[in-house]
């Protein structure tokens, strides 16, 4: 910084919006390397991870709910002093030369740091329908990698059909052969070789022209027994059983407050590079928020530990 430059007052360090897998793993990292750490939070700490019943490809960990393990994430990180802000985040500047990142809160409230990690995570498109609330984690799942095991053997019905309604039907066929692909129109939003590997998969029954309208469930046993669906073409309507429904109809990142920065691609999501930083010095995103392939926790923790890590080194050339 130059000599006749007025000295920066920072609040923290590092600022984590996001208290995800992604968020608390960036705060252990950077409180253990002596940097004053701050999350916020506008919900639950621990994400989707909250809204997970079985997490059971956690390495080190056969089997946990996913409530258990926000829990334990949570007081790991609480071990570690790291402070926790109950607010949401409505706007982020970037300072002169990039040296600060001011965050504004919804309570009005403002706050500085030397970098900032955006860890918001993203919400599933709802098919929104009756039952789809009621038998989320009974039945109903937006992660077929988190949970088709359980459904092993068992009815499973995916809806959508773009790329990764597509890549996940042909993955959840590894748990059954008895596989129902639900989708709207005759076209697919898919790339040929992909779609060209669900039309060929025996396993796969394609629906096509059908929408569902309704999620039935079994009230006593508490779980998802069937769909309702509507042909769009022939006006038919018909249940059809299923064990299991995994609706593939996209994601919107949660990204609004950063949209003026020119940070985001078409979609919304976040462009990082190698180390998670976007084009601007010291703004940092990790987890579901950022554009990439693959969603999973252990994901998350891994970009949570490289941007972290990476902005210890930012920070500590900056001063």
């Amino acid at each position: 910084m130059n000599a006749n430059t007025k000295p920066i007052k920072y609040d923290y360090d590092l600022i984590i919006v996001g208290a995800g897998p992604a968020g608390m793993t960036a705060a252990i990292y950077a409180q253990r390397a002596s940097l004053k750490t701050v999350i916020i939070e506008k919900e639950l700490v621990g994400g989707k991870m909250t809204k997970t019943s079985e997490v059971e490809n956690y390495p080190g960990i056969d089997f946990i709910m996913g409530q258990e393990l926000a829990l334990k994430m949570q007081e790991q990180v609480e071990k570690l002093k790291v402070e926790f802000i109950y607010d949401e985040v409505v706007k982020i500047t970037d300072g002169l030369k990039h040296l600060s990142k001011t965050i504004k809160l919804l309570s009005g409230k403002t706050i500085t740091a030397k970098a900032v990690i955006i860890a918001t995570g993203c919400v599933e498109k709802r098919i929104a329908v009756p039952g789809e609330d009621e038998y989320y984690g009974k039945g109903v799942s937006y992660c077929g990698v988190c949970d088709g095991f359980l459904y092993k053997n068992k009815i499973i019905t995916v809806v959508g059909g773009g790329y990764a309604a597509c890549e996940e039907s042909l993955f959840l066929t590894r748990m059954t052969n008895n596989l129902n692909l639900i989708h709207r129109s005759e076209k697919f939003r898919a790339d040929d070789i992909t779609l060209k590997k669900v039309k060929n998969n025996s396993n796969i029954q394609l629906h096509l022209n059908w929408e569902v309208k309704e999620i039935i469930g079994d009230k006593e046993l508490d779980k998802v027994v069937a769909v309702k669906l509507f042909n769009s073409k022939t006006k038919e309507i018909k249940e059809m059983k299923t064990d299991a429904l995994f609706p593939y109809i996209g994601s919107v990142p949660i990204t609004g407050f950063v949209k003026d920065l020119g940070i985001c691609d078409k979609d919304g999501y976040i462009l990082v590079d190698d180390i998670c930083q976007t084009k601007i010095p010291g703004l940092f995103a990790a987890g579901d928020v950022i554009k990439k392939k693959l969603r999973q926790i252990v994901t998350a923790t891994n970009d949570g530990a490289i941007a972290a890590q990476y902005i210890i080194n930012y920070i500590d050339n900056i001063n």
